[in-house]
């Protein structure tokens, strides 16, 4: 797995320079911010640990991410998630599909607190990883992304950069922010920026190390479709001829277009994701072609 570096290309974003950090090239397998945050326990001794138990959407990247790190750690994976449609059991796709050619057992579970369930059932042959990899041990994978970052800005006497990567718990802006003398900029893609805000404080009380977040005038609800999203993505895809996650990057190339500053230099994070774009693109092109 190459964690000596992952490359940074140069594109074109609305004509201006965009410098993209290419964190989905870090391993077939095992790549993104998932493959960061993940680091920690991949190269950590859990021999004592027969199960990861972890829980969320049935087609989160993290999902997907986990089944690879518990097959490489050869032990077994317990994903839990509110609902699966019938429409996906019938039709496995995505990262729920190679999340179960890896051997995840994907469990329903709809109750009101996931994490007292959780709580509740879990012993010391156990290891339990919150929704979306936000836990305090995911700093260690992300400090050496803030390491290439400061070493690339660095190389090429860049002092005017600023960091941007759309959020979902914010775990991996938070952990840059923290590890970085540059501004990181964020958006909500989940729940809204009060919600992202409380991620930030789960991690991290103080309020310096918290990123800043890009307030959008439109509100936008996670997993739905939006035309201004679609279009985005493929504008930025032929663009770029790079592919980017379909469920984040759009709102956080819209954010992107909206402080961009020609004063600045920016580096935008690609984390990966795009297994889930087998599922989407399906969605999108029902809806709008």
């Amino acid at each position: 797995m190459n964690y000596i570096n992952s490359p940074i290309e140069k594109i074109k974003f609305n004509k201006k320079e965009l410098f993209v950090k290419r964190d989905d090239l870090l391993d077939k397998q095992f790549s993104g911010n998932k493959a960061r945050k993940f680091y920690y326990f991949l190269q950590s001794d859990i021999k004592n640990i027969e199960k990861i138990i972890s829980y969320g959407s049935a087609q989160a990247n993290s999902l997907y991410s986990l089944s690879v790190l518990a097959k490489l750690k050869e032990v077994k994976l317990d994903f839990y998630v509110n609902h699966i449609s019938s429409f996906l059991k019938e039709n496995p796709d995505g990262n729920y599909k190679f999340a179960l050619e890896n051997g995840a057992n994907i469990i329903e579970k709809n109750c009101d607190d996931i994490d007292q369930y959780i709580n509740s059932i879990l012993d010391e042959k156990m290891l339990f990883i919150e929704e979306g990899g936000r836990v305090k041990e995911a700093e260690y994978g992300i400090q050496i992304l803030a390491k290439e970052i400061n070493d690339w800005a660095l190389e090429n006497s860049i002092k005017n950069l600023k960091i941007v990567l759309p959020s979902g718990t914010g775990t991996t802006a938070l952990f840059l922010q923290k590890n970085l003398s540059f501004e990181v900029l964020t958006v909500a893609c989940v729940g809204g920026s009060d919600y992202l805000k409380k991620q930030f404080f789960h991690l991290e009380q103080d309020e310096k190390f918290h990123p800043t977040i890009i307030e959008m005038q439109k509100k936008y609800h996670f997993g739905k479709l939006y035309k201004e999203f679609y279009e985005m993505w493929i504008k930025v895809k032929n663009d770029s001829n790079i592919e980017f996650d379909l469920l984040y990057d759009p709102l956080g190339f819209l954010a992107l277009q909206k402080v961009y500053d020609t004063n600045f230099v920016y580096l935008y994070i690609h984390q990966g994701g795009i297994l889930g774009n087998e599922t989407m693109l399906k969605r999108y092109k029902r809806k709008f072609e």
